[in-house]
């Protein structure tokens, strides 16, 4: 009797995931948590008019979903833009950058990556065989200039740079970042994943023509929109490497709901609005929770802030485990300086009163612990 035989590529990748997911660690403690303020979630959740949508679509989900979008696609080019050729649809935004890798990264391709910066993507590149090249951080954001000058050394084919940047929250102006555009080396394409581009201000977000063929950019109904688990991600690009996707993705990724819901969420701009204010109040919480235990908040452009515990990352991480203890999910970078941060997701009144309440003896008992 035989099993499956791996590639060798396959064979030599570990057994891992990026992230652990808060029902899992929930599992292992054997209760919940009080606080989920660890994933990025919108916990202000999408329009009602986004619930009334998908649940209406509940009727008709023995049919298929439109494989071309027709009608988002439509709603999202007056938003964007672009034309309905400049957009594909994936899983959330990583299943367009896995998407983007498996499209363009063969095995030994370089690729471009901040050490880090958002590990799916590493994720990805891995399991298509790609190498990675990792530029640190400067002054706690993604150093663009050190990214490009080192794709141009390694002749990468992908360059990752999010803005504003997960897992520290900061962010380059978008006119830095149009400007860096005649930097990107002949056949390097810049990934650019703008996740969190709802929460930013207007000034972070660049104004890049999308039949540029040196820029791919992603957005996400996940974060201001509320709908992470409805998986609705899109990459927005130039039409011959948006149609090339067509001969690698997954036409019936997007299921009739999740359409349907992302329609209805473009529509309502009022929400959107109450959503950033919501953020905006959370974040200023945060801030003052963070300096009235000592700590100290950096600036954010998205729906989370990374607190600086004051020291490093055994520090950070048994604060974090001290949270857990306590009921608080929080997240942390995975890499030195910036390990020396927690990262806490923008949370309800309720929420963030019982993070006020547990952080303080957290940080006794972290610093005693060391």
């Amino acid at each position: 009797m035989t099993g499956p035989r791996y590639p060798r590529l396959i064979e030599s990748l570990p057994a891992t995931v990026p992230f652990v997911g808060p029902e899992v660690q929930e599992r292992a403690m054997g209760h919940a948590f009080r606080a989920r303020l660890g994933a990025n979630e919108n916990v202000f959740g999408p329009s009602p008019k986004v619930f009334e949508a998908m649940a209406a679509q509940g009727q008709e989900i023995w049919k298929y979903a439109d494989p071309s979008h027709h009608d988002l696609k439509a709603a999202l080019c007056a938003e964007l833009g672009c034309t309905a050729d400049n957009i594909v649809f994936g899983e959330g935004i990583d299943g367009c950058l896995g998407y983007l890798v498996r499209l363009l990264v063969a095995p030994g391709d370089a690729v471009v990556t901040s050490d880090g910066a958002y590990p799916t993507f590493n994720y990805h590149v891995a399991g298509f065989g790609g190498t990675l090249h990792k530029v640190p951080y400067r002054d706690d954001r993604e150093d663009l200039p050190a990214l490009l000058a080192r794709a141009a050394e390694v002749d990468a084919k992908v360059v990752y740079l999010a803005n504003p940047d997960n897992p520290m929250g900061t962010w380059h102006d978008g006119a830095s970042i149009e400007a860096a555009l005649n930097d990107i080396p002949d056949g390097t394409v810049l990934a650019l994943d703008e996740a969190y581009a709802e929460f930013a201000p207007e000034s972070a977000v660049p104004r890049i023509d999308p039949e540029d063929p040196r820029v791919i950019r992603f957005r996400t109904f996940s974060k201001a929109y509320g709908m992470a688990g409805a998986r609705v991600g899109l990459a927005l690009g130039a039409t011959p490497l948006i149609r090339a996707f067509d001969k690698i993705r997954n036409h019936f990724a997007m299921n009739r709901p999740g359409q349907a819901g992302a329609l209805a969420a473009l529509g309502d701009r009022d929400w959107l609005a109450h959503v950033r204010g919501e953020v905006d109040r959370a974040r200023l919480r945060i801030a003052a929770i963070a300096r009235a235990n000592g700590l100290d908040p950096i600036p954010s452009a998205t729906n989370f802030v990374a607190v600086d515990c004051g020291g490093d990352g055994a520090l950070a991480r048994a604060v974090l485990q001290a949270l857990a203890a306590r009921g608080v999910f929080v997240r942390m970078p995975f890499v030195a300086p910036q390990d020396r941060c927690i990262r806490i997701s923008a949370g309800t009144p309720s929420d963030l009163d019982i993070l006020e309440q547990e952080l303080p003896a957290a940080l006794q008992e972290a610093r005693a612990a060391l």
